[in-house]
């Protein structure tokens, strides 16, 4: 089930999102994935607007958007394969006719899904703290 996030998720949601990230950003150093860990606390998940997808009482993934950019969209490495991130971005696609996203060029993991999904690329540049590149990619229905 897909519902709204509420406070008391966020232990939950920062280990999905930390199971996730380790398998999909294994480039990124340990500081740099300390700093968003605090970030998706403080200040990402505050400000932005996140649905869950919930299976008896356990979260399995999550979806934040920040107006019509897919903010993050994580969902537990075991669980990878089953639909659930797609079932997320329908959910949030049917609000949205044009969707975008930034995404790690060496997140291949990221890439085929967003690739699978439709998105297109519109821009690359390098990432200033971690020197990587970013891909920004745009979605229309």
């Amino acid at each position: 089930m897909i519902r709204k996030y509420k406070d008391s998720d966020i232990e939950e949601i920062l280990e999905v999102w930390y199971q996730a990230s380790r398998m999909a950003h294994p480039f990124l150093d340990a500081d740099f994935m300390g700093m968003e860990k605090r970030n998706i606390r403080d200040v990402y998940i505050p400000n932005t607007t996140t649905w869950v997808y919930e299976k008896e009482g356990v979260i399995l993934g999550f979806i934040s958007m920040m107006g019509n950019e897919v903010g993050a969209i994580f969902v537990r490495p075991d669980m990878h394969g089953k639909g659930i991130g797609r079932q997320l971005m329908d959910f949030v696609a049917a609000y949205h006719d044009v969707m975008e996203v930034e995404v790690f060029e060496r997140n291949t993991v990221g890439r085929a899904f967003y690739d699978k999904y439709g998105f297109e690329l519109i821009e690359e540049y390098m990432h200033k703290f971690t020197n990587n590149r970013l891909l920004r990619l745009r979605y229309r229905k």
